[in-house]
């Protein structure tokens, strides 16, 4: 008889927050009750962890037993529990000392041989640990992803028995290893785009500023083989931004692949997606492909055909860089700090403007078609770029576009620029700040104020044309933003009176 505590990690979003295992083992009838809000798979980890106890020669206590995940209000789910269910058990009834618990984490689903199988999540549990100076102890299965994070302390173990003998005898634990040759994912390369030179400069603009990107144009003309080639040219990711990507993958369903460490993310969800599916939701909130896409580039092809009211949650995001999922017993932040990219046909058809004979389609069916996307979501998007059809004639004579290595060397030293002189890039200025990094002269100044009365530029699009601007000038290296770089930054709103 006794009471027993071990560390646990909850999988609620990239904090996990720790849970404690409390067992309690005292006279009574043999019963064993697990409580603490957990699910199916929780509360059948008494059978599992049974088995595993019995198939490894250790006697399963035949008293009442009281097994409590704290805290209580947070709802528990997975197999992650066995572990330290185990190991409070075994504490509890004198099997196991306790002495070298202290300043451990123990997560691990058990088979019923007492082998432990891989979990969901495990890479911001490792997160979790290193902030606060504990160690791991995790299936050898999730080494890989555990070791990303390198000032974590992990180890790895292939059975409840190489536990035991770790906590009882002080025998080591190997620790966990990275796959050295899990970081390198080929990137599509930008020589491949032949043509369409304003849209690859847009494209290098969006790199180097971090802006949002729309491609509007006929079909086949390239929007979707540009959009896919912009993470090739974006900055390495940093150490912090890798984590919390990875970490967010994790969590998901589809959990986070090693050969993905340090790739930028690209997300490129089908059009029938539902608002769920794009921020995040459900019983028990997972990232949704907006938080998927933090750090990197959400794609959103055929923007007209997604439903209006998926396409408003967009919003919020676009502005806050996170996402609050609120529910009537919960609450979840994530963070969705990520880079917008659209494209669109200009109508249904597709060949408005651009095929008359092609096109059959009406002046209110054109207007219709535009106006599924919203005036507010398209004056959150930076860029707004015309990608035209290229004569075939030429397109076979066009010589292999600039590869993405030059590109990317050119948006690495831009975004340096914009660090060291505001700690963050470009479309991530507020107004105070752009007026302090981009103040403007009389003549540019004059310049702005007409084009925004002609165009009608709300306000926030009238401080878009000035962070397009000073990533123009950051690109030429210019300290100061000049009238060339406000033109061609103000060429980029083209759509503000076509669709609202």
């Amino acid at each position: 008889m006794g009471l027993a505590t071990v560390g646990c990690r909850a999988q609620q979003g990239i904090a996990a927050p720790e849970v404690r295992v409390e067992v309690h083992v005292h006279g009574g009838l043999p019963a064993l009750s697990i409580v603490g809000l957990p699910e199916a798979a929780v509360k059948e980890s008494k059978d599992r962890v049974r088995a595993a106890l019995l198939n490894d020669n250790f006697k399963f206590p035949q008293s009442r037993i009281i097994i409590s995940l704290a805290p209580a209000e947070l709802p528990k789910e997975g197999g992650r529990y066995d572990l330290p269910i185990a190991l409070g058990l075994l504490a509890a009834s004198r099997q196991l000392p306790t002495a070298r618990m202290d300043n451990h984490v123990f997560v691990g689903e058990l088979g019923l041989n007492g082998e432990l199988r891989p979990i969901r999540g495990v890479l911001p549990v490792a997160l979790a640990c290193a902030r606060s100076g504990q160690t791991l102890i995790c299936p050898a299965a999730n080494g890989a992803e555990a070791a990303l994070i390198s000032n974590a302390r992990v180890r790895l173990a292939e059975r409840l028995l190489d536990v035991c003998a770790y906590l009882k005898t002080g025998e080591e634990l190997p620790p966990a290893a990275a796959n050295q040759a899990s970081s390198a994912r080929p990137e599509l390369d930008m020589s491949d785009v032949r043509g369409q030179q304003q849209a690859r400069r847009a494209l290098e603009i969006a790199a180097a500023g971090e802006h949002n990107l729309l491609l509007f144009g006929p079909p086949g003309t390239g929007k979707t083989m540009l959009a896919s080639r912009l993470p090739g040219i974006l900055p390495p990711m940093s150490e912090v931004e890798a984590q919390e990507a990875a970490a967010l993958a994790s969590i998901s369903d589809l959990g986070f692949d090693s050969a993905d460490w340090r790739c930028r993310p690209f997300r490129a969800p089908h059009h029938s997606s539902s608002s769920v599916a794009l921020v995040g939701g459900g019983a028990n909130p997972r990232p949704g492909e907006i938080s998927l896409a933090h750090h990197g580039v959400l794609f959103l092809d055929e923007l007209p055909e997604f439903d209006r009211r998926v396409l408003e949650v967009l919003r919020e995001p676009l502005e806050s860089g996170r996402i609050v999922i609120a529910r009537a017993a919960r609450r979840a932040v994530y963070p969705a700090q990520f880079q917008l990219v659209a494209a669109m046909n200009p109508c249904p058809c597709g060949y408005h403007g651009a095929d008359p004979e092609r096109c059959g389609c009406s002046p209110e069916q054109v207007g219709r078609y535009q106006r599924k996307v919203s005036g507010p979501l398209v004056d959150r998007i930076d860029l707004h770029i015309e990608v035209p059809r290229v004569p075939a004639e030429e397109l076979g004579r066009m010589a292999p576009g600039e590869p993405s290595k030059s590109i990317t060397a050119r948006v690495i030293t831009a975004r340096q620029v914009q660090i060291k002189r505001q700690g963050k890039a470009n479309a991530r200025l507020g107004p105070t700040e752009l007026a302090r990094v981009a103040p403007l002269d009389r003549q540019p100044a004059a310049v702005l104020d007409k084009a925004s009365e002609r165009l009608g530029l709300s306000a926030r699009a009238y401080h878009r044309v000035i962070k397009i601007a000073r990533t123009i000038a950051d690109l030429e290296a210019s300290p100061v933003v000049g009238v060339r770089h406000l033109t061609e930054a103000i060429q980029y709103r083209r759509l503000d009176r076509r669709i609202g």
